[in-house]
């Protein structure tokens, strides 16, 4: 049994009296580049990252529900035969959405125990609800003798957050937690959802992917995240196509100003993703991190959703020598990240935390990441 299985085990153990049926764990996930366009059936390049959420299940003899938090200290049970949209709140719309969607699915899911733990920081853009679902539809699945693949518990997760949480949200988060492979970042084409996994050799370019948790929690329910779909949504049919996947630089032009400045990140993101992938097989990190640094940019002045401590974070840490820094995730808070040669990261981290000082900001965290293997069984 691994390490981060046993306190879960006990916990499951305490609360219901019996051993568990399995336990399943699913990383967070750091999106190199590629942010918000996976809902525009655009381009994304995240890793999988060696930050987990575990999960705890047993089969129960009724059709009851039942998940606790050793995290929040929180419990919830809900008839998981009548559960629909609207009717959980908080972080158990997320487990409890996954037994949801995977029954509207065909798989016949009956009463359950689930006792979760994690080491993904929440409400910092680096995907601790994704990492839930995925350990949640892949515990799920194999309990009730679900002949399911990856990608079909994926986008279980993703219609769990999406109806049952109510965050519209593409389907990256999910397909990295599940897909991911250590060493590799996951090239994904979220409209048809064809993946490559490719190599992300960091020691062996001496470089280190620092994450820079600015503390600023965000909410992706709270509207913003859903207002810029559907700025996006208006000006896809303004120009007559199904996503902005499908336009290109010139008729960004042509929209009026109101959705402009959205499509136009949309656009110019979708591209770098491309070139980002070209450079990584090239081994061209200098490139790499410039491309970071314009969608960095991108975020901020076109889609606006960076916010003050994640803009400070990626200037002190460009300040202190990183090759490139961006926001990660969805925005409004969250963290950054900066690649950065492994001999200044100390450097680099320190610069961060003084500049956040400077400016009176509650004291980031930073932490380097690797890539890693996606959701699995642990126990």
């Amino acid at each position: 049994m691994t390490e981060p299985a046993r306190p879960l085990v006990d916990g499951f153990r305490d609360r219901t009296g019996r051993e568990p049926d399995g336990v399943w764990a699913a990383p967070g996930r750091v999106n190199l580049i590629g942010e918000h366009t996976d809902y525009n059936d655009g381009f994304v390049l995240p890793l999988a990252i060696d930050r987990v959420t575990t999960v705890a299940i047993g089969r129960r003899r009724d059709d009851v529900a039942a998940c606790w938090s050793l995290t929040h200290g929180e419990a919830t049970a809900y008839d998981v035969t009548t559960l629909a949209p609207g009717d959980v709140d908080g972080w158990a719309a997320y487990p409890l959405g996954v037994a949801w969607a995977l029954r509207r699915g065909g798989i016949d899911v009956r009463g359950f125990d689930l006792v979760v733990s994690s080491t993904v920081p929440t409400g910092s853009g680096l995907s601790s609800s994704a990492a839930l679902e995925c350990a949640t539809a892949l515990g799920l699945a194999e309990l009730f003798s679900a002949r399911t693949g990856r990608r079909a518990l994926a986008l279980a997760g993703q219609r769990a957050e999406a109806e049952m949480a109510g965050v519209p949200v593409g389907v990256m988060d999910q397909m990295a937690s599940m897909l991911g492979r250590a060493g590799h970042a996951l090239f994904l084409d979220c409209r048809f959802l064809d993946t490559e996994q490719v190599p992300l050799d960091l020691a062996g370019a001496g470089l280190r992917l620092l994450v820079i948790d600015t503390k600023v929690e965000h909410s992706l329910a709270e509207g913003a995240y859903a207002e810029r779909r559907r700025a996006c949504e208006r000006a896809a049919a303004l120009l007559g196509v199904p996503a902005l996947r499908d336009v290109d630089a010139g008729q960004v032009e042509q929209l009026p100003a109101d959705v402009r400045a959205r499509a136009r990140h949309v656009v110019t993101e979708n591209a770098r993703v491309l070139a980002t992938v070209d450079r990584l097989r090239a081994g061209e990190w200098s490139a790499v991190g410039a491309l970071l640094g314009a969608s960095h940019r991108s975020l901020r002045d076109d889609y606006e959703v960076s916010c003050a401590e994640l803009d400070t974070a990626v200037d002190a840490a460009v300040g202190a020598g990183a090759v490139g820094a961006r926001m990660t995730g969805g925005g409004f808070g969250g963290s950054a990240i900066a690649l950065v040669a492994g001999e200044r990261a100390d450097a680099a981290a320190r610069a961060v935390a003084a500049a956040f000082a400077q400016r009176g900001f509650r004291a980031p965290e930073v932490f380097a990441v690797e890539a890693t293997d996606g959701a699995r069984r642990v126990r």
